[in-house]
């Protein structure tokens, strides 16, 4: 879905984005969480076509987005993705149902179907009874979900969201936040979220930390035999498993104990977790299993 490889970001002389490698699959709902100066938003405006990188390319549905002309960059951006950001940016002359539509314009989509399509989003986000007030009659909560409705507009390929909750209370925050995975759940859609918000995310799928420019570590739930995300994985002793990075996103072979072993966890060759780990030498340690499903001791 999203590819990033290697990207890099300067504004003058202070290097913002330090080598990033990055890839988010197909309904992936992904946070980026870091201290502000950490490189969220920028790589999320690179991701999203809003900026250019320094080096490196960017693929969205196959595409780098990096060799694309502003005409057909405009164009891509319009048809494929979608943006949310702190502040809803609706435009206060215009009715919630009429903002929807305007992406939907821009693509030179006809009046009749944008309509459709707008009432159809207005229905999901229960909101058919606001569609012709303005957004000054509309609450803040509704404000930020009719801005969500517009990003869905064109079906993209990918919504971006930047501090999406930031200015809302705490219920509307959690309705926020629940509609993010509703959304994926009916349209598969695939979300990437700039938050400080520590709620919101400890439930999104895989939780990306940035520091100085670069990734740091990414912390996955755990799925179940349905591929559904489980709340969390955890240890024996409670804490939250974390899956390493290196300092350009790529997860490291393991991790180490606190007396420096290191931990490998061996995959079959299709990608399946074995019940052991290997040592340095490649011998299989305790509960592992050998090819022939015999188990070791």
């Amino acid at each position: 879905m999203i590819e990033v490889r290697n990207i890099t970001k300067s504004f003058g002389s202070l290097q913002v984005l330090k080598g990033i490698d990055l890839h988010i699959g197909k309904g992936e709902i992904v946070s980026i969480v870091g201290p502000s100066g950490a490189g969220k938003t920028t790589l999320l405006q690179i991701i999203g076509t809003l900026d250019k990188p320094d080096t490196g390319s960017v693929y969205v549905d196959g595409i780098d987005t990096t060799t694309l002309s502003q005409k057909a960059l405009s164009d891509f951006r319009n048809r494929h993705l979608g943006f949310v950001f702190q502040f809803h940016q609706l435009l206060p002359e215009f009715t919630a149902l009429e903002n929807i539509m305007i992406p939907a314009f821009i693509a030179g989509t006809q009046h009749k179907e944008a309509k459709e399509r707008a009432e159809e989003l207005l229905r999901f986000m229960g909101l058919s009874d606001r569609a012709h007030h303005k957004p000054a009659e509309l609450s803040g909560g509704e404000k930020q979900r009719i801005a969500v409705a517009r990003a869905l507009m064109n079906n993209p390929a990918v919504i971006l969201a930047d501090e999406p909750s930031g200015s809302l209370d705490t219920h509307n925050k959690q309705e926020l936040h629940q509609l993010f995975f509703d959304l994926r759940d009916r349209f598969g859609q695939t979300f990437v979220i700039v938050t400080h918000d520590e709620q919101l995310a400890t439930i999104t799928d895989r939780t990306i930390h940035m520091r100085d420019g670069l990734l740091q570590q990414t912390e996955r739930l755990a799925a179940d035999d349905n591929g559904r995300m489980d709340d969390g994985a955890a240890d024996d002793n409670g804490q939250r498993i974390v899956e390493a990075a290196d300092n350009n996103g790529r997860m490291l072979d393991g991790a180490a104990d606190d007396n420096g072993q290191r931990i490998v966890e061996a995959a079959d060759n299709n990608g399946r977790m074995l019940d052991g780990a290997a040592d340095d030498n490649g011998r299989r340690e305790d509960g592992a299993t050998d090819n022939s499903g015999q188990r070791n001791v």
